[in-house]
C-alpha cells in the first residue's frame, strides 16, 4: 500500500530536499505505476497538466519531483539541477553527458531511434552508394553517426517535431525519429528503413551527487531497484 501524502522522511535526511525530474508526455505516465512501487506519491496536482507549477512536494519531505520536457531531463541532472532524473536512452544518446549515470534500464516507454523515407522511394537506390544526405531530425548527433559510420555525410535540418511532413514537402530526403508502432510514419506515406537503436526509460542520477550524498542519492537508487524487482 502506498504511504500517505507527507509521510517520514527517506533516510538520512539530507540539508535540502533532493530532486527527482521527471518528463512529460507519455513517459510520465508510465512512470505512475512505478512510482507508486517506489512509495514515491508526488502532490497531487503533479498530474494535472494544466498547472503552471514545475516543482512538486512528495510524501518524503527530503525529495521533491520537477516536470520538465523529456529532452531536458538529463540537461537538468547533468548541471546538478536535480540530482536524479527519468529520461530516455535516446536522449542520452544524443547529449552523452560525461556528468550522468544511468544504473537502471527501467523497461518503460519502449520504442526505437528510427531512418524512415517516403515509401515511393524506398529502395530506388543503394543506400551504400550514398556520399551525402539531407536529414530532418531532433536528433542531429544520432544522426550525424549513424550515417557517419556508413560513409555518408548528413546534412542536418534540425525539427522539434512533424518530422513526417519533411520529405513530403522537399526539406530532407529522409528522417530520423523515434517509432513506437509505425502508424504515424504509415499515415503520412513513410517507410522505416533502418533502426539505430531500440529505446527505453533509464534512472539516471548526478555522478557528483552520488559521491556528495551517497547515502540519499543511493536510497532512491535501492527504492527504484526494488521496485522493478517487485514489479
Amino acid at each position: 500500500m502506498t504511504a500517505p501524502y507527507k509521510a517520514a522522511a527517506l533516510e538520512p535526511e539530507a540539508a535540502s530536499p533532493l530532486i527527482l525530474a521527471l518528463p512529460k508526455g507519455r513517459i510520465l505516465e508510465e512512470c505512475g505505476p512505478l512510482l507508486e512501487r517506489a512509495g514515491i506519491v508526488p502532490s497531487p496536482d503533479y498530474a494535472d497538466e494544466s498547472t503552471r507549477h514545475m516543482r512538486f512536494a512528495t510524501n518524503h519531505p527530503d525529495l521533491d519531483v520537477i516536470r520538465v520536457r523529456a529532452f531536458d531531463v538529463a540537461t537538468f541532472v547533468a548541471f546538478g539541477a536535480a540530482q536524479i532524473g527519468i529520461c530516455g536512452s535516446d536522449v542520452l544518446m544524443e547529449f552523452d553527458y560525461p556528468e550522468v549515470y544511468a544504473p537502471l534500464d527501467l523497461g518503460i516507454a519502449k520504442c526505437r531511434v528510427s531512418v524512415a523515407e517516403p515509401a515511393a522511394t524506398a529502395g530506388s537506390d543503394d543506400p551504400s552508394r550514398w556520399s551525402r544526405v539531407r536529414v530532418a531530425t531532433k536528433y542531429p548527433n544520432i544522426a550525424r553517426r549513424h550515417f557517419a559510420d556508413r560513409g555518408v555525410q548528413a546534412e542536418i535540418v534540425n525539427l522539434s517535431g512533424a518530422m513526417e511532413l519533411a520529405p513530403g514537402l522537399g526539406i530532407c530526403r529522409l528522417i530520423v525519429d523515434l517509432v513506437a508502432s509505425g502508424s504515424t510514419l504509415r499515415a503520412n506515406n513513410l517507410v522505416e528503413t533502418a533502426k539505430i537503436a531500440d529505446v527505453s526509460s533509464r534512472l539516471i542520477v548526478n555522478r557528483t551527487a552520488l559521491k556528495t550524498q551517497p547515502e540519499a542519492v543511493g536510497a532512491l537508487i535501492a527504492r527504484f531497484r526494488a521496485a522493478l524487482a517487485g514489479g
